[in-house]
């Protein structure tokens, strides 16, 4: 049997590059004409030029909170869009089910097979058309349990619909039904495995399962591991669907074929260098939810090279940490993209951090950049103006040799002490 889901895993990357970059432009002349919101934020965009990552990058970045911003302002007018303008389709039998993320956030699910592409990462994950998928993502409210049921249908298995909580409930049915493996969050399957063992009850067919919704340290993998579970992560959104998977070779998460993935600084929608760490921005190819450039607001950097399981799609590290780091100093809140207008400003600036110190009501500013230039002192006081005039804050500058930076992602670093 094949190690791989379809012949797009193994295809040429400049094949695939090709194919998503000739039909960027034809998705966001969809978006353009059959959303509301986008049709407004693309207006001064002429489809046929975003032909390019180049071009693709000039376009802004939209945020969670902008959908979630967008959407309370519409569902405050009579008969206004739930969805803020962003869904190019409506109620009925091309809209199945409607999810709710925190805010709320409410997320149209389309009538497509597949409809968040979990199927590729479910494969990835060992399971096998044929066999049964124990399903504890929640059915309720948000959409994770139809994301994965929907893909494992796509993939030829059945699906028993546990949901979450009623552990003891959970351990019989798989004591019963035998299925081939989990998916949910590890840490239920932990609590369901330890149940299994307090109850003396063996569930010798549970050998593999499909992670996400939370963290998947290697400790936690080889506690799995010792108990016959192979145990592997996905990363999805309610937003976006599936952006990347493990697989067998555990060396990074592959991409998934139907997204395009940039990595900017945080609080800018700018590209960062390869390999550094910045925001997760996807652009999928959902005609029903064309979502161009989305800011996940997590971090993450793509890894070099091609995976070891055969698949030449781009990897990127998984989940390291979120990209929203506002901070509130002295009253005032600071942002990322504050910190990148300052930066902006000064060529001779590479990257830069703003470190905030100091105990509670008494905060300090820094401001670490990169630089390689001579003459720090003019700079120094020039770049402190900046400080002041784009914070209204006041911040001392120190300077680093280029690369002096951790490579985390991090633009604001709040390392007060709250003791």
């Amino acid at each position: 049997m094949s190690e791989h889901y379809d012949a797009l895993e193994t295809r040429d990357s400049a094949a695939r590059e090709a194919a998503l970059l000739a039909a960027l432009p034809l998705q966001v002349a969809h978006a353009k004409k059959s959303s509301a919101t986008l049709a407004q934020i693309l207006k001064d965009v002429n489809p046929a030029q975003v032909t390019s990552r180049q071009a693709l990058a000039e376009l802004p970045v939209i945020r969670k909170h902008e959908l979630l911003e967008r959407q309370q302002a519409s569902r405050a007018i009579a008969d206004g869009d739930v969805f803020g303008g962003f869904s190019t389709v409506g109620y009925g039998k091309h809209m199945p089910r409607i999810f709710a993320s925190p805010g709320p956030i409410y997320e149209p699910e389309g009538a497509a097979k597949d409809y968040w592409r979990m199927a590729r990462a479910i494969f990835a994950a060992g399971f096998r058309p044929g066999e049964l998928v124990h399903n504890c993502f929640s059915y309720h409210f948000v959409p994770a349990g139809s994301m994965m049921e929907s893909g494992a249908h796509a993939l030829g298995c059945t699906v028993f619909a546990g949901g979450t909580g009623q552990t003891e409930q959970q351990v019989q049915a798989m004591a019963q039904l035998r299925p081939a493996g989990y998916i949910g969050t590890p840490s239920f399957l932990k609590i369901i495995l330890d149940k299994a063992a307090e109850m003396g009850v063996a569930l010798p067919s549970v050998k593999k399962a499909m992670f996400g919704g939370e963290a998947f340290p290697p400790s936690l993998r080889d506690w799995f591991a010792e108990r016959g579970v192979a145990g592997y992560q996905c990363y999805a959104t309610a937003d976006v669907g599936s952006i990347a998977f493990e697989t067998a070779a555990r060396e990074g998460l592959v991409l998934d074929e139907g997204v395009i993935l940039e990595i900017v600084r945080p609080g800018t929608g700018d590209p960062v260098a390869p390999g550094e760490v910045g925001e997760v921005v996807v652009t999928t190819l959902n005609p029903d939810y064309p979502l161009i450039r989305f800011g996940t607001g997590d971090l993450s950097a793509v890894l070099a090279g091609p995976c070891p399981s055969g698949r030449t799609n781009t990897r990127i590290k998984g989940w390291m940490g979120r990209a929203d780091q506002t901070t509130k100093i002295r009253g005032m809140f600071v942002h990322p993209g504050q910190v990148a207008d300052i930066v902006k400003r000064f060529p001779e600036v590479a990257r830069a951090r703003l470190v905030v110190t100091g105990e509670m009501a008494n905060d300090a500013m820094t401001l670490k950049v990169e630089t390689a230039c001579g003459g720090p002192d003019a700079l120094a006081a020039r770049i402190g103006e900046a400080i002041r005039d784009v914070t209204k804050l006041r911040g001392v500058v120190e300077f680093l040799l280029p690369g002096s930076l951790p490579n985390d992602g991090k633009v604001i670093e709040d390392a007060r002490s709250y003791s």
